[in-house]
C-alpha cells in the first residue's frame, strides 16, 4: 500500500518539463477557444470536510463566458434543486472543472477560486438563454492547462463504434423506482425525457 509520496514516486516518473510549464495561471487565447467551443463541463467541489461532488454542467457551444484572462461565468441552469455545488462553494470556494469538446481527444483543466453571484449585472449577460439563471458561478482562475488526450481514446468516448443504445439499461424512471422504493408506477424513458425538456 502507498502511503507517502516518496513511495508513490518511487513508481512513477518525474513530468517531463512540458507538462509543467504548460500550467497557466490565466486563460489565454487556447483556452478561451475550447471554452468557446465547449458544450458541456465537469465541476468538483468540496473539501475542508465537505463532501466531494462532482456535477455536468451543459448548454450550447459558448454557454460558459470568459470576461477577461482570469475570470469566467457559469451560468447555474435548474437542476434537481439538491444544491451540492452551491453548497460546497459557500463553505470552501474551491472547486476544479473539466471542460469537454465533442470529437476533440483532449480536454481543458481549470482549478480555481468560487463566487455565487445574483447581482442584476450577472444575470443580464445570460438573458438570452431560454431560461435566465437565478444566479452564476463566478470563477477565479488559479491554474488552467490543456490535458492529453489519452484517457479519451482509451475510452473511444467520440467513437460511433462504441455508442451504448439508451436500452441496455432500465429507464431512468424504472431505477429510480428501484433505488427510492417508490410504490409509484415507473415513467418510461420517454416520460422521463419529456419532464427533462419542461424543465430546461
Amino acid at each position: 500500500m502507498i502511503v507517502d509520496l516518496n513511495g508513490l514516486r518511487e513508481l512513477y516518473a518525474s513530468p517531463n518539463s512540458r507538462a509543467v510549464a504548460k500550467q497557466l495561471g490565466h486563460l489565454d487565447a487556447h483556452c478561451r477557444r475550447f471554452i468557446g467551443l465547449s458544450p458541456f463541463l465537469v465541476i468538483a467541489s468540496g473539501g475542508g470536510g465537505i463532501p466531494l461532488d462532482a456535477s455536468p454542467r451543459g448548454g450550447a457551444p459558448g454557454f460558459v463566458k470568459v470576461t477577461d484572462p482570469h475570470t469566467m461565468l457559469i451560468p447555474d441552469a435548474q437542476g434537481n434543486n439538491r444544491l451540492d455545488t452551491l453548497t460546497n462553494i459557500l463553505a470552501t470556494n474551491q472547486v476544479g472543472l473539466i471542460f469537454m469538446v465533442p470529437g476533440v481527444d483532449e480536454t481543458l483543466r481549470i482549478n480555481g477560486t468560487a463566487r455565487l453571484r445574483d447581482e442584476r449585472e450577472y444575470l443580464e449577460q445570460f438573458s438570452g438563454e431560454k431560461k435566465q439563471p437565478k444566479l452564476v458561478i463566478e470563477i477565479a482562475v488559479a491554474e488552467a492547462y490543456l490535458h492529453c488526450g489519452k484517457s479519451m481514446m482509451r475510452s473511444s468516448l467520440w467513437s460511433g463504434e462504441t455508442r451504448v443504445e439508451r436500452s441496455a439499461l432500465p429507464s431512468m424512471g424504472q431505477m429510480l423506482k428501484d433505488q427510492t422504493g417508490s410504490q409509484a408506477p415507473a415513467e418510461t424513458q420517454e416520460e422521463m425525457v419529456a419532464q427533462y425538456i419542461r424543465n430546461m
